[in-house]
């Protein structure tokens, strides 16, 4: 059942007067104007995602998030690979022990082999892959990087000590490093004993 199009334009009129956003209010607006009818249960759809997407807000930032990337629909390997699952599975073997992370080696891939997505290919992920073969790295990646941020703002701190917009980043940082750490630690991925100390931060991520 196909919604009419006075009844279309009036609710999405409504949503966009809720929505205090540019980006989404164009996008419906945009709708409207090629012509694109839907029915109710996709409209429905849409319209509660863009309000969703508006509401939601970034930690300690005032921006609203709602940038975000698309994988293509095609969930199969693409026909022109060559790489096997056995390969792609040796290349990230031979990048872990050079020591990159997992993100590094995914662009590796995606750069240098052809290898869009390599859960298409292989089925896993490449840090499930790296668990498999004991070759994780022993901090989670994102934790890795927030901690490689406090130590060089400690490091910024200690040649700049009037800096206090550092100092209150620092602190903003540090928040966001036990956060992640509790959840980690929710998960089993890092022992219950695991604390963060910016003493000895700096030998976590040399």
């Amino acid at each position: 059942m196909f919604k009419s199009t006075s009844h279309i334009i009036n609710s999405t009129y409504n949503v966009a007067t809720v929505i205090d956003n540019k980006i989404v209010k164009r996008t419906l607006i945009r709708t409207f104007i090629c012509g694109k009818i839907l029915d109710g249960a996709s409209f429905e759809y849409v319209t509660s995602s863009f309000t969703h997407a508006a509401i939601m807000g970034r930690m300690h930032n005032p921006g609203k998030g709602i940038s975000q990337s698309a994988l293509p629909y095609r969930r199969s390997v693409p026909t022109w690979l060559k790489l096997t699952s056995e390969d792609v599975e040796e290349q990230i073997m031979k990048l872990a022990k050079k020591g990159l992370t997992p993100s590094q080696i995914g662009v590796i891939l995606r750069d240098s082999h052809g290898v869009a997505q390599v859960r298409f290919v292989t089925g896993n992920k490449i840090l499930r892959i790296l668990k498999k073969k004991g070759m994780a790295p022993d901090l989670p990646e994102d934790l890795y990087h927030l901690i490689k941020k406090a130590v060089n703002i400690r490091k910024h701190m200690e040649r700049n000590r009037k800096d206090r917009d550092s100092k209150f980043r620092l602190i903003l940082v540090e928040s966001r490093i036990h956060r992640l750490a509790r959840y980690y630690k929710t998960k089993k991925v890092l022992p219950p004993n695991w604390k963060y100390e910016s003493a000895t931060a700096a030998a976590m991520v040399q």
